[in-house]
């Protein structure tokens, strides 16, 4: 399996290493594995969705 680093997730997905360091802590990104102090997460892995965005109701 393919991994990335924190900084290469947040290049590909738009939001900061320490955020996507969150994420990870919180097991929000399956598959991330932490080595000694870095994290892996693999290359395939999709953007958590953002908590503090609410859902827009359908009608």
């Amino acid at each position: 399996m393919d991994y990335m680093t924190l900084k290469e997730a947040g290049e590909k997905w738009g939001i900061s290493p320490r955020q996507i360091n969150s994420y990870c802590s919180e097991g929000r990104i399956p598959g991330a594995e932490k080595k000694g102090r870095v994290w892996l997460i693999p290359k395939d892995a999709e953007k958590p969705r953002d908590r503090r965005m609410k859902d827009e109701k359908q009608s």
